[in-house]
């Protein structure tokens, strides 16, 4: 396997932007975990958008972990951002849960 493709997937590594890791991108990628199990994003693999309760739930719950433990290290757009998904996501999670 070259070391452009040690993904197994495919596709060319090199070529693929990596986000910087840092508290925003944590807490994006976790946000999109929640959407993609609320159906509100397809599987990239398939096209299909499929409704996963228990585990968007989850996703959910760990933002709110997250937020009640490191609420005083965050910066007020850290805070603000948090307090803005963990919002969306739980009035989407009601709305499809009804």
């Amino acid at each position: 396997m070259s070391d452009e493709n040690k993904c197994g997937c495919g596709g060319d590594m090199k070529d693929m932007p990596i986000p910087e890791v840092n508290f925003s991108t944590f807490v994006m990628s976790l946000s999109s975990s929640a959407m993609f199990h609320l159906g509100e994003v397809a599987d990239p693999s398939s096209g299909k958008m499929e409704f996963a309760p228990a585990l968007a739930k989850h996703s959910i719950d760990i933002l709110a972990l997250l937020q009640d433990k490191i609420k005083n290290g965050m910066t007020s757009e850290e805070e603000k951002l948090l307090c803005d998904l963990l919002y969306s996501l739980r009035m989407k999670y009601v709305d499809k849960t009804k």
